[in-house]
């Protein structure tokens, strides 16, 4: 995430402001300019080529800062949720901010690494969308299918997050984690089609054409194989090929946004990931001494490690092969 500073005072702004804390400034964030700008009283902003834009008209319901072009509108990021909860649906109302947030901020990631982002409203058969789902009196499953991502917005509340987590037997489990791993099955779907990208992510991640329904079977039932740990990034990973890729997309998302942050922070002295030749380069020459700086400030702090993962040699080519992906298209 990039350190964001107020274009009235200085002052120093995080992605979800929408008033400067230091001069009252209303905010704006600008995804075409990809920084955040001020906007009047009104929630207007005048960009340098006399477009005018209007904050988006969900900043009261989920903190939503983006502009669109639309008076009284939705930003493009809103405009990807076809689904949310109805307005008498308190619990699900309450969690749904955050799944916002963990949305934005992956859009913004993808735009950065230059990864396309389509709406279904642009192209209803490839395009992307988004079923923010509440739990309350549904059971909803998580997933990604032809384009569309479902989310549980339960998934939202820590103390439900923390006992599925424990259940599941999982190091890791976050919101936005969720987002990345999801869209990693989308971004499979569309950008593995050509017999020669196909053919290598076979080659990494296994037979894509396997019973998916009788794989998950055999991995609740039997739990990772033996050895798991030298080729996987994690034992849900093992489940399927679909599911390696998933988990594999998301660690790449993981690493690039944080090498990233702690670039923008002074924490880490390097070019944009981008500028390696080789994502594995970026691993083992800045992420893995970061990472564990990281682990260690948040035990000094009593808690658990921040990146609770170790990156295997076999995991390396995979992270390669999604790296690349951007470029090769």
């Amino acid at each position: 995430m990039k350190a964001f500073r107020c274009r009235v005072c200085d002052n120093p702004l995080h992605f979800e402001n929408s008033v400067c804390v230091h001069c009252g400034t209303h905010l704006g964030f600008s995804r075409e300019e990809r920084t955040i700008v001020p906007v009047d009283d009104e929630g207007r902003y005048l960009d340098n080529g006399g477009e005018e834009w209007h904050v988006c008209r969900n900043l009261p319901l989920s903190g939503c800062t983006w502009l669109t072009q639309v008076e009284h509108g939705q930003c493009f990021a809103c405009s990807l949720t076809r689904t949310r909860p109805n307005d008498e649906d308190a619990v699900g109302i309450a969690n749904f901010p955050a799944a916002e947030r963990a949305k934005r901020h992956v859009i913004f990631e993808l735009d950065t690494l230059g990864f396309p982002v389509v709406s279904k409203h642009a192209d209803p058969e490839n395009g992307l969308a988004f079923d923010l789902l509440s739990s309350v009196e549904e059971n909803v499953v998580i997933g990604h299918a032809n384009g569309l991502i479902t989310i549980d917005l339960a998934e939202s509340d820590a103390a439900h997050r923390m006992q599925v987590r424990e259940k599941l037997g999982e190091p890791y489990r976050t919101m936005l984690g969720h987002f990345r791993h999801e869209i990693g099955h989308y971004y499979e779907w569309q950008l593995v089609r050509d017999d020669v990208l196909l053919e290598e992510c076979r080659e990494l991640f296994g037979d894509d054409s396997k019973d998916y329904q009788g794989e998950i079977d055999r991995h609740y039932a039997e739990g990772p194989p033996a050895g798991w740990e030298s080729s996987y990034i994690s034992s849900y990973a093992t489940m399927h090929p679909f599911e390696d890729f998933a988990e594999t997309w998301a660690h790449y998302l993981h690493i690039c946004d944080t090498i990233q942050t702690a670039s923008e922070y002074g924490l880490a002295t390097v070019g944009t990931v981008a500028s390696f030749t080789n994502f594995s380069d970026v691993v083992k020459g800045i992420w893995v001494p970061l990472s564990v700086a990281l682990n260690m400030i948040n035990r000094s702090m009593g808690h658990e490690d921040l990146y609770p993962f170790v990156i295997p040699k076999g995991v390396l080519d995979k992270l390669d092969f999604v790296g690349s992906l951007a470029s090769r298209q």
